[in-house]
């Protein structure tokens, strides 16, 4: 099974808008076939925990105005270093640079096709992938 059509579209807002906060990475991670809750998992990165909250609030804001689409669940909001934004379809770990390579999602979830969201900071578009 693939991720919906839909889900790529918000995967694709939301990698938009981390970008224009300056992401330091953006991976889109097709789980639909491996996790039955939701399509796509996208992992951002900054470098600083201020960085992290603009990103994770202008992926809510973004979502929200352009696609209507709400929050479902938020966690790590304020001083947190991982935010986690559900949004049904999509859920977006937003995550300082630190967290992100300690815990390595794309590793853990390696099995998973990575989805080009055509936005510069990118995996799939550092590696040419």
């Amino acid at each position: 099974m693939a991720a919906t059509q839909q889900a790529i579209d918000l995967a694709t807002i939301a990698a938009r808008a981390a970008a224009d906060k300056h992401a330091s990475t953006i991976t889109g991670l097709d789980v639909s076939g491996q996790m039955p809750l939701t399509d796509i998992f996208l992992v951002v990165s900054a470098d600083n925990e201020r960085q992290v909250q603009a990103m994770s609030e202008a992926i809510e804001d973004t979502l929200r105005e352009e696609a209507g689409v709400k929050t479902l669940r938020r966690e790590g909001h304020g001083p947190g270093r991982w935010v986690l934004l559900d949004f049904g379809d999509i859920v977006v770990h937003a995550q300082h640079d630190e967290e992100k390579d300690f815990y390595d999602l794309e590793r853990l979830w390696r099995d998973c096709p990575h989805l080009d969201l055509g936005v510069v900071g990118s995996r799939q578009d550092e590696s040419g992938a």
